[in-house]
């Protein structure tokens, strides 16, 4: 079991403080997993996480409503969906009531992408808590916000 207090060679003046720097480090350390985890497959976590909301939409979506529902808010959503394009993961389709809007709808090519990643990936990285645990962290992470 990890110690934040050997993991960062430090003592804390109190619990909160020992808590915040805890969520910081782990939020790095989980950010690190992932880079890794999706550079086998080609993809950032922020360019799962725009597949992910696409399969889940089931049908194209304004480019604003994928940024607004992404777990990352990314200023670079434009950038990060040109690069799905490329790989023919999402295609852009115009919007026939407004030329200024342009929905995006995940491929056939991005579903299988999603299918060939794990979908209990995020298990392994907490597969050393409980269910209850799990809900209790989740439960004061929500709390804490």
């Amino acid at each position: 079991m990890g110690d934040i207090a050997k993991d960062v060679n430090s003592k804390f003046k109190d619990n909160k403080t020992k808590a915040l720097i805890n969520i910081l480090y782990t939020a790095n350390w989980i950010t690190a997993k992932q880079n890794t985890f999706f550079a086998g497959f080609g993809i950032s976590p922020q360019q799962y996480n725009i597949l992910r909301i696409l399969r889940g939409a089931d049908k194209p979506l304004p480019m604003q409503i994928v940024k607004d529902r992404m777990i990352e808010r990314a200023p670079n959503a434009t950038r990060l969906t040109d690069k799905l394009c490329a790989k023919e993961l999402i295609e852009r389709i115009a919007s026939k009531n407004d030329r200024r809007v342009v929905n995006i709808q995940i491929t056939r090519k991005g579903l299988e992408l999603l299918e060939e990643i794990s979908g209990d990936f995020n298990e392994d990285w907490l597969g050393a808590i409980t269910e209850d645990e799990a809900a209790q962290l989740s439960d004061l992470l929500d709390k804490l916000r």
